[in-house]
């Protein structure tokens, strides 16, 4: 008896074991299957991640040290004509067009601290095809860009962060200018040499040329930090700003940079479209003209005071003037005169630069009189 049901209860686990093994063998179940494929039908619905290559946060790194670098100079701490001359070595080492490139880079990683703007960029982006057709249009057309939603929260960004800069700058200046007048006074115990001709001006004047001429390379810090930034769309602490069309080329140019970013489509495959972006006559031609301006005020500069009010004009204000210029919308004259009320000893040149129109060859401008103002000898 005991014998028959032993056999019996092994045949009944035998029978489970069969069914169990069978089950497995036979694959998931309807709802598994079910679960899988709405799990990967949402995956699919997902837009990619950000995406910012190395090469627009180098470009951005580049611009951002050479401003921090700026705002060190500082006026009424001259004690001797040798401490404007490190001034001015420091503010002339750049080169014109990497600060724009760098400008419009800096700019594209503000915009995508907008956190409007990059959710109304990927919308977009969760199919495959109408992403393919965005990225195309963005590249084929910039100003695209500023027509998805939340352009005008990442414009306010741009536009408020540089010009916070801008006006840091430009109070430097201001500063600066004051002190080519302040040093040339009689109760100024600077004004000895301050108003002593300069030995080797050709020397300084081929200095400024030289460091003009030498490419700028990214802090790895820097970079490493804008990088984080632009693709997490945190870290750099900006207060939100809005600000409607219409946009500078620049700042198009910078939301057009942080669109494809935020489309997935800025990454490393991508550095050809992000670079070509960074090109923006209007900003590029500012900051030549005004190395031009610096090297001509210079030439013309004979004693320390007018040093001063060439590192003032041509390097602090004119910085001020082109970053304002790229963001802006409005009409600004680099290096005006009028912009400070009286002119000093020896004005340097004044020149225009067209807000919207590209000038691709800058002609060299003629030289005004540098003898309008009054001299205190």
């Amino acid at each position: 008896m005991k014998t028959a049901l032993l056999s019996r209860g092994l045949s009944a686990a035998a029978l489970a074991a069969a069914v169990l093994l069978a089950s497995c063998e036979s694959g998931p179940s309807k709802a598994e299957l079910e679960a899988q494929r709405l799990a990967a039908e949402l995956a699919a619905r997902k837009p990619p991640p950000v995406s910012l290559n190395q090469g627009v946060a180098d470009a951005a790194a580049i611009y951002v040290a050479y401003l921090r670098e700026a705002q060190t100079i500082q006026p009424g701490g001259f004690p001797d004509a040798e401490s404007i001359q490190a001034a001015l070595r420091k503010g002339s080492a750049y080169d014109a067009d990497q600060l724009s490139r760098g400008l419009i880079a800096y700019g594209a990683i503000i915009a995508l601290q907008s956190p409007e703007f990059v959710a109304g960029v990927q919308q977009y982006a969760i199919d495959p095809a109408q992403r393919q057709r965005m990225v195309a249009q963005i590249v084929a057309d910039p100003a695209y860009a500023a027509t998805l939603p939340g352009a005008d929260a990442a414009a306010g960004l741009i536009s408020a962060t540089v010009g916070k800069d801008a006006i840091a700058m430009r109070a430097i200046a201001e500063a600066i200018e004051q002190d080519a007048y302040t040093i040339q006074g009689r109760s100024d115990p600077r004004r000895s040499w301050a108003i002593t001709p300069i030995p080797n001006r050709e020397v300084r004047l081929e200095s400024a040329k030289t460091l003009s001429a030498v490419k700028m390379l990214p802090s790895p810090e820097e970079s490493s930090r804008l990088f984080a930034a632009a693709n997490s769309g945190t870290g750099l602490g900006l207060e939100p700003s809005r600000k409607g069309p219409p946009y500078t080329p620049a700042v198009v140019r910078s939301l057009a940079i942080a669109a494809l970013g935020a489309l997935g489509a800025g990454g490393d495959e991508a550095r050809v479209n992000t670079e070509a972006l960074t090109h923006e006559p209007n900003s590029e031609f500012c900051m030549d003209m005004s190395k031009l301006m610096l090297f001509q005020c210079l030439a013309a500069s004979r004693p320390s005071y007018e040093d001063i009010f060439c590192l003032g004009r041509h390097i602090t204000r004119d910085l001020a003037t082109c970053t304002t210029e790229a963001t802006q919308i409005t009409t600004i004259v680099v290096g005006d005169p009028q912009e400070t009320g009286a002119a000093p000893a020896r004005t340097p040149i004044s020149v225009t630069v067209p807000q919207a129109t590209p000038v691709p060859t800058p002609a060299v401008a003629t030289t005004q009189s540098l003898n309008t103002g009054p001299t205190t000898r």
